[in-house]
């Protein structure tokens, strides 16, 4: 969470129409639960894998990263995104930054896939979220505004791009540790691409700018 304050509203455009988009693909897995159907539907549609690559469902690229199908993983990123996004839309413009997310969701998609196919040898495992798209936004947040203070899990202070880049040794530990036939069910592979297109967009479009 940013720990920020400041008179000044901020305006944002894409922020909130990313996450409404957002909840409105909640809404259709939730209605979607009960009906195999249409469940089938959203699980074909809205989940991104290796394997649904390979069948030409690459729309499932993008439409993974605005897909959750439980609200607590709906509310954490919506809130993360919210809290940093809405100040790196206002730090590249509206345009700029609805390019970015868009190509941290589709990168952090096909590193998901890659991952999962490459290293994990399970082509089949899907994915769906938001995160790794808002990896690469508070990467980026973090490289813009590296001694902002945010707080880690809530109430611990921490510079930036401390704070982010503890974030991607927890990956990284978190898909050796599955590489390894452990670790949790959590997308490693998908935060890091989204991650490492922050890192890439920020040193070849963004420094020269900023200096």
């Amino acid at each position: 969470m940013l720990k920020r304050k400041s008179k000044y509203k901020i305006l944002s455009i894409v922020v909130p129409l990313i996450i409404f988009i957002n909840i409105i693909v909640y809404l259709f897995w939730f209605l979607a639960s009960g009906t195999e159907t249409q469940l089938i539907f959203m699980s074909n549609n809205f989940l991104v894998s290796w394997n649904g690559l390979e069948e030409s469902r690459y729309w499932t690229i993008l439409t993974s990263a605005f897909s959750h199908n439980r609200i607590w993983h709906l509310f954490m990123n919506m809130f993360v995104l919210g809290s940093f996004g809405r100040i790196v839309e206002a730090t590249l413009g509206t345009f700029h930054f609805l390019k970015f997310y868009l190509l941290a969701a589709c990168v952090s998609s096909l590193g998901h896939a890659f991952v999962s196919y490459q290293f994990l040898n399970e082509p089949d495992i899907p994915a769906l979220g938001a995160s790794g798209a808002i990896a690469g936004v508070i990467l980026l947040f973090s490289l813009l505004y590296p001694k902002q203070k945010i707080l880690l899990l809530g109430f611990i202070p921490l510079p930036a791009i401390a704070g982010t880049f503890l974030f991607i040794g927890l990956d990284l530990w978190g898909l050796i540790a599955q590489a390894e036939g452990g670790g949790l069910p959590i997308g490693h592979g998908a935060h890091l691409s989204g991650a490492f297109v922050g890192i890439l967009y920020y040193f070849i479009f963004l420094r020269k700018r900023i200096q």
